[in-house]
């Protein structure tokens, strides 16, 4: 079985930008939860930094804490 490889570190990526929503959406669940490293498959380093960075968007109202409708 071939190991995954983060792909921030691929694409040579220096700052995971807090405004770029579209990235980040793809590292929370549907229910708004940060999705663990073993998932992403993300570095250490990176997997820091877009939980900084997913906490910032959401302070600023760019991702929702809750994902999802309620009913």
């Amino acid at each position: 079985m071939r190991r995954r490889v983060c792909a921030f570190c691929v694409d040579k990526v220096k700052f995971i930008d807090y405004k770029a929503v579209d990235v980040l959406s793809r590292y929370v669940t549907e229910r708004g939860k940060i999705r663990p490293r073993r998932k992403t498959s993300t570095c250490a380093r990176h997997q820091r930094e877009l939980t900084v960075s997913i906490k910032r968007a959401r302070y600023l109202a760019l991702l929702t804490y809750v994902g999802g409708t309620q009913g």
